[in-house]
């Protein structure tokens, strides 16, 4: 196995949370077995992975859940500086994937790591050694909503500063409606909708995790204290155990309880959330009025307004009443700060939140074209690339960060995909073949496979048109070259010198060197055919037919075959006429006199032959006379039609009865 973290899963370990979930899946890295935590929640080890190592944070007690006491970190050094778990998605949708990532200074280093974290080929998170002293010693949780592609896995890959090794403590993923969150606001596909802050308002962190509450889409919400700017004052807690309409519903399926606890004031409700000023960003406000003091319209009506843009009037009662959930969204576009501001001013009596969601939106990053993906995780195979090498996920995403070692990608034509451009892997140590998968890398123009112990027989997929540069020198390939590399139009430079190639060249690859291009043949003993090596035998190369013997071959079956056809023609045709030539009348008379002669003559030789056994003999010239007299004398002596011998030919033979022998005494 490589040291790509694979997580192909049984269906035992689908966890269907309700009707509209499909799959969930929550793996508790670094853990050495399948466990229940004290929440009913089944966490799966990936203790059959073979990429990066496990370990255990310095103080285990500080933690209550045990997958958050153990971790799984990736050194560079031996297993590269992109590792990624594979997980299986069984069909394309919208996910929710969350991870758990604490220090606890494990190594004793007494330093964080810095590094990345990719989801489907989007970096999403980003750990910068300082980490802030909470965040190093207890941990935190990390949330974004994602599509994953029609490919039949969710990569989650972690990228290395330096020699800085990646780590991560719990991984979720759970399947969600793919109309959640507005997607006709924010984009379907296109965008990652990465969590900056999701508050519960009037209330402590709850959700998956933390408390035994229920959130469908496995939500885990903070409480919205530490968010409250100074210009917040007199805020008071209100809270109901009534039931609460309108929740629970697709496609967000927002949980009772976020709507039975809010916060209001007796002036501004102001909160501030730290944002990147590159990003757009998704405000999801959550009302209900549950102040039975408010019982109709016109009683609580405020003003939205977004870092000093007044962009909405709000009243709930007015809207959908009382004790209903009402939602509102906002998209804020074009900051020009780090701090986001959300200010609610009040118009009639003081403002109402029940809770508050704030996601990036981040566009996809390019993704390298599936078919290509494909034949370079073949050829990671069949090369037997080491794991040092890092080739794992997608081989040219995300953009940021470097291709896979030993591979330069580019943009496609239109734009919206990456593609393999050129594969350096020359002195690597490599010892396997190459795949024939090779032939989907159809914008490849550069090939150095050079100085390894690869050998087997040259693909017939390995010329293409893109194709200018192939390095296949000081290698073990056997067999012949492909007629398909000899039709590659624009390649400039073929070295497969110091191999195990035999046959005869094409004479399209030698004209390569005629054209101002360089070939290098040399070190190949059974090759022929063209200047500078020996010449092909006319019939027979190396212990196999060489083209001219096919070729002879071939012509003296079509010369056998014509011949063939021409003497079966000639014989239908003599069949043909003998059958409708018809002899005359005459002949056939004539004919059967002869033959009735010729029957009279077998008899008399027949007697002859038996008179001779008794020792008598006739002279040669009585045999007519006495013949004569035999037939005239005894005109019914022929008795009958004998059986035939299979010794004689297809002629009647005849039976002479004893009164015919008189005539010899």
């Amino acid at each position: 196995m490589d040291t790509l973290v694979d997580l192909w899963l049984t269906d035992n370990f689908f966890s269907p949370l309700c009707c509209h979930v499909d799959v969930s899946y929550r793996i508790d890295c670094g853990g050495s077995a399948t466990i229940t935590d004290d929440f009913a929640t089944t966490w799966l080890s990936d203790r059959y992975f073979t990429g990066g190592a496990t370990a255990v944070v310095s103080e285990p007690l500080r933690f209550s859940l045990r997958p958050q006491k153990t971790l799984r970190f990736f050194p560079p050094t031996t297993t590269g500086k992109k590792n990624c778990y594979l997980i299986p998605a069984t069909q394309a949708a919208r996910y929710l994937f969350r991870t758990f990532t604490v220090y606890d200074n494990y190594d004793g280093k007494n330093r964080p790591p810095s590094f990345q974290v990719s989801v489907e080929g989007t970096v999403v998170f980003s750990y910068r050694s300082p980490w802030p002293e909470t965040l190093a010693r207890d941990g935190s949780y990390s949330d974004l909503f994602a599509f994953v592609s029609s490919d039949g896995e969710a990569d989650v890959c972690f990228y290395s500063f330096a020699t800085d090794p990646p780590l991560v403590g719990t991984l979720e993923i759970i399947q969600v409606d793919p109309t959640s969150y507005s997607t006709s606001a924010v984009g379907s596909s296109g965008h990652v909708l990465v969590n900056y802050g999701r508050l519960t308002c009037g209330q402590d962190a709850w959700g998956p995790g933390l408390t035994n509450d229920i959130d469908l889409f496995g939500r885990q919400w903070q409480s919205d204290a530490d968010f409250r700017s100074n210009n917040t004052k007199g805020v008071k807690v209100i809270s109901t155990t009534a039931a609460i309409g309108g929740v629970n519903q697709k496609p967000n399926y927002f949980p009772m309880k976020l709507y039975q606890s809010a916060v209001s004031s007796n002036g501004v409700l102001e909160y501030e959330l730290s944002v990147d000023a590159k990003l757009d960003y998704l405000l999801w406000f959550h009302f209900a009025e549950i102040d039975p003091q408010v019982n109709k319209a016109g009683q609580r009506v405020f003003d939205v307004l977004i870092n000093g843009l007044n962009v909405n009037r709000i009243d709930v009662f007015k809207t959908v009443g009382g004790f209903k959930a009402y939602d509102w969204h906002y998209v804020a576009k074009n900051l020009n700060s780090t701090k986001l501001v959300v200010r609610l001013n009040p118009v009639v009596r003081g403002p109402i939140l029940c809770g508050l969601e704030n996601y990036a939106i981040v566009p996809n990053d390019l993704a390298t074209v599936p078919e290509q993906i494909m034949a370079m995780r073949a050829l990671k195979d069949s090369l037997r690339v080491p794991d040092r090498m890092g080739w794992n996920g997608d081989p040219c995403g995300p953009t940021s960060w470097d291709a896979w070692e030993g591979v330069t990608c580019r943009t496609n034509k239109d734009g919206n995909a990456l593609v393999i451009s050129r594969i350096d892997l020359g002195s690597q140590g490599l010892k396997g073949l190459v795949s024939d998968h090779i032939s989907l890398l159809t914008n490849l123009a550069s090939l150095n496979l050079s100085s390894n112990s690869l050998g087997g027989s040259l693909p017939e997929g390995l010329g293409h048109e893109s194709l200018v540069k192939l390095d296949l020198s000081n290698n073990e390939f056997v067999g012949s070259i492909p007629d398909t590399l000899a039709t590659s139009t624009n390649l400039r430079l073929v070295l497969l010198n110091n191999n195990q190639l035999e046959g005869q060249v094409p004479d399209q690859m030698y004209s390569i060197g005629v054209h101002g291009g360089a070939i290098d043949l040399s070190g190949n003993k059974g090759l022929c055919g063209v200047p500078s090596l020996p010449d092909c035998p006319l019939f027979w190369n190396n212990g196999q037919l060489s083209n001219h013997g096919k070729i002879a071959i071939g012509v003296s079956f079509m010369v056998v075959f014509i011949l063939l056809l021409a003497v079966t023609y000639i014989c239908i045709r003599r069949k043909t006429n003998d059958y409708d030539f018809g002899i005359p009348h005459e002949l056939m008379s004539m004919a059967a006199k002869r033959n009735r002669y010729h029957r009279q003559k077998s008899l008399m030789d027949l007697e002859m032959e038996s008179q001779h056994a008794k020792g008598h003999f006739v002279e040669c010239e009585d045999v007519t006379s006495m013949s004569e007299r035999f037939m005239s004398a005894n005109p019914n002596s022929i008795a009958a039609v004998g059986p035939r011998s299979p010794s004689l030919p297809d002629v009647v033979q005849l039976i002479i009865v004893p009164s015919a022998m008189k005539l010899w005494n």
